[in-house]
Order: structure tokens, then C-alpha cells, then sequence
């Protein structure tokens, strides 16, 4: 363990640790999914799940539609009496049936959504027919099939079907299908508690006046930001000063939480105290540094159940590790099915020079066709990162990459 107070930078287990191999992405996602913490599960009402990961399949209680429907204005009468004409006995409207089958050359008026009466088979619609009197007349074409506009019981679903699996996302069109299947709560992991902390001595408490060496602190409530698309409680902590004491009391305020992420402090300059920090508070380094560019020197610890994730400083490196380690660690911890991003391929828009030593993620401008690649990929560069809705893979040692060729992206939707 680090002394409180020892040089970062020449102590030993640091320096054993900074000449190691980084870890390749996948290797450094793997491991710190495998760590991640499961939130305990709660019960909440279907409408409320927004965002939140099933526990557990989902089945359907009941079948939809429970008997079978117009998809169309019309008449509903016997396909058996075609031509017709039919006489017009009464109507089946939504939500108010027609009250008995019908009769040979009988029919009702339907609206779209209305139980078919029993013994009818058929949906004439509107445009194909004439009303003179109590009698309708076919005046266009019948329907081909003859149940073309009808919707048959449980087309949708059946009652005791799967409709879901454990670990789906809830968005609007989930929530409504476990209405529409008889649940009104369902079973979900609670929110995650999570603690963001800015450090750094350069940093200052946004909308105070700055000194010439001060920059507002933008990493914690970008990370906030970033995590509040998931089912989050977020505490900020910061921005606190380079010091061990202040670093150890930020992580004793934190005691409480699922996940502590910081921001700055990781790497191993004299005054990057994450490190040490962390085992005077008494967490184990799991692993530090990863093999992509930016975001080296990412720092992965365990406090009991707590996960501490220490992101760099720069804020694209932040940005960067946060979408690809933060949001994956949060939804594993929430019971995600697949908790990491996923690319897709784009066109480039102009050349891409080869890879380096490291993969990179480039900052970039996607318009649904081709992908631009921002002129400024500085690390400490908050205008990309703003104009950015796309990273750009780009593999270490890869090949140029020419104007129309293929890449793979990782879209930024935090929706």
C-alpha cells in the first residue's frame, strides 16, 4: 500500500504498475463487468419503469385481442351471403358490442376496434358499399381474403406468451405492452446510488469569478449528465482540492453509494493522489490502464460492494471512458441484458490517416450517411465533444482509411 503522503510518482507499486501492459478494451470491460455490483430489486408500477431493465421474463395474463375486431369502417355481416344485398340490424361500436350473432343476409354497422359478432366473418368496409335505407349494397369489391380487415383473437398475443426477456430495456412501447398484457407492476432493480467527484487543484466551483490558472469544473456534471439516462440517484462531491486528506474525506462521504466515479487524479504525476487516495480509504486497485487513446489511465477499485471507476481528467477522456466503462458498469449493476454500446458502420467523409500504438475514439459528426471527423481531437477539447453525436473506431496499427470507405462508430445516444 501507498504511505499517505509518498511520491506518486516513484513509488514502487505505482511505477511496477505503470510498466505493465495496459489492458485491451474488451479485456478492461469484461473485467469490470464481472465486478459489477447488483442493486437490490423493488416492485414498481408499470408506468414508472421507464428506463429500467426487467428482472425477470415477462409473460402475458390475459390475450390481445380477447375476441376478434375491425380493423376498418364498415359492415360486418356473412361472407356466405355474398352479394348480398344485407338488411342493417344495428351496430358494434368500440367499446359497445353488438348484443347477438347475426342472421342469414344480416348486418351491423362496425367501427375500427369493435368485436366482430359472432357468426360474422367478414368486414365490408365503407368505400365498397352503398347504404339505401336499411340496406347496404356491395358496390366495390369484397375483401380478399374475405377476413382481410378483421383482427383475429390474439394476434397480438396470447395469454401465458413470452413477451419480453429479463434484462430488456423499458421504453414507452414495453411499458404499454405490459399494460396492455394485465401488469400493472412490475419487478426491477432500483435505482443506482452514485457519487461523481471532481478533483484537481485547477478546478473551481462553476459561476464563481476565476483566477488565470482556474477552470470551471464541467467533468462531474458532465458525467451526471451522461448517467442520468440511466435510473440514477446522483450525488456530486467536489470539486476537491489535490490533497490526500481531501480525496480520502470525499471517498468517507461516499461510503454509501453503489458506485463512485471521479474525474482526474488517475494517472502518475506527483500530484495525481487517486491511487493513493483509494487505499488509505480502504479500496483494492482491480486494475489501471487501459490500452486506448484518450483514456490510458483509467482506475478501477472495490470498497466492500462499492465499485470505484477513476476516470482521467481531460475531458474528452472522461467523456470517452464514461460512455464506454460508466454507463456499461450502471447498466450491469442494473440488470441490463447487454450493457455494452454497440457500434455500427459509416461511410467517412474524408480520408482517416492510420491507427497508432493505442485504439482511438475520435470525436465526430455523423448525418445518417457519412461521418466527418472533427479537425480538433485534442484530449482537453470540449468543443468536439459538443459537436460530436459519433466516435469513430479507429485500431491501433490499422490501416489508412479512405474518403468513402467504411468505419465503425458508436452513436452518442443517451436517450
Amino acid at each position: 500500500m501507498t504511505r499517505p503522503g509518498a511520491d506518486v510518482a516513484t513509488d514502487p507499486a505505482v511505477l511496477k504498475a505503470a510498466h505493465t501492459p495496459p489492458l485491451s478494451l474488451p479485456e478492461a470491460q469484461a473485467r469490470l463487468l464481472a465486478l459489477a455490483p447488483l442493486v437490490p430489486t423493488e416492485q414498481r408500477p408499470v408506468d414508472d419503469c421507464r428506463g429500467y431493465y426487467l428482472c425477470h421474463d415477462l409473460t402475458a395474463r390475459r390475450t390481445q385481442p380477447a375476441a376478434p375486431l375491425s380493423a376498418m369502417d364498415g359492415f360486418a355481416l356473412r361472407s356466405g351471403d355474398l352479394p348480398g344485398p344485407w338488411c342493417i340490424v344495428g351496430e358494434s361500436a368500440a367499446g359497445r358490442p353488438f348484443d347477438r350473432s347475426l342472421g342469414t343476409g344480416e348486418a351491423v354497422r362496425i367501427s375500427t376496434g369493435a368485436v366482430v359478432p359472432p357468426d360474422a366473418d367478414m368486414v365490408l368496409i365503407k368505400e365498397d358499399a352503398t347504404v339505401e335505407g336499411v340496406r347496404v349494397h356491395l358496390t366495390g369489391m369484397a375483401p380478399d381474403p374475405t377476413e382481410r380487415h378483421i383482427r383475429p383473437r390474439g394476434m397480438d398475443f396470447g395469454q401465458h406468451k413470452l413477451l419480453l426477456s429479463a434484462g430488456t430495456r423499458l421504453g414507452p412501447a414495453q411499458i404499454a405492452l405490459a399494460i396492455a398484457a394485465g401488469h400493472e407492476t412490475l419487478t426491477v432493480r432500483r435505482a443506482l446510488d452514485l457519487v461523481v467527484i471532481d478533483s484537481g487543484d485547477e478546478l473551481a466551483v462553476p459561476g464563481t469569478s476565476l483566477l488565470p490558472h482556474q477552470i470551471p469544473a464541467s467533468n462531474g456534471p458532465m458525467l451526471a449528465a451522461m448517467a442520468a439516462s440511466q435510473p440514477v440517484r446522483i450525488r456530486r462531491i467536489g470539486p476537491v482540492p489535490d490533497r490526500l486528506d481531501a480525496l480520502t474525506d470525499a471517498f468517507a462521504q461516499a461510503a454509501g453509494a453503489d458506485l463512485i466515479v471521479t474525474s482526474g487524479g488517475a494517472s502518475v504525476g506527483d500530484h495525481d493522489l487517486l491511487r493513493p487516495a483509494l487505499e488509505a480509504a480502504g479500496a483494492t486497485i482491480d486494475f489501471w490502464r487501459v490500452g486506448i487513446k484518450p483514456g490510458k489511465p483509467l482506475m478501477v477499485a472495490r470498497r466492500g460492494a462499492q465499485l470505484i471507476l477513476g476516470l482521467p481528467g481531460n475531458p474528452a477522456a472522461s467523456f470517452v471512458t464514461g460512455f464506454l466503462f460508466m454507463l456499461p458498469l450502471m447498466r450491469a449493476s442494473l440488470g441490463a441484458a447487454e450493457p455494452l454500446p454497440r457500434t455500427t458502420t459509416a461511410l467517412l467523409a474524408e480520408p482517416m490517416t492510420a491507427g497508432g500504438s493505442r485504439q482511438e475514439f475520435l470525436r465526430a459528426h455523423w448525418d445518417g450517411r457519412l461521418v466527418t471527423l472533427d479537425s480538433l481531437q485534442d484530449s482537453g477539447a470540449l468543443g468536439p465533444l459538443a459537436r460530436a453525436n459519433a466516435l469513430v473506431v479507429r485500431d491501433a496499427r490499422s490501416p489508412a482509411v479512405p474518403a468513402g470507405g467504411e468505419v465503425p462508430v458508436y452513436l452518442l445516444d443517451f436517450g
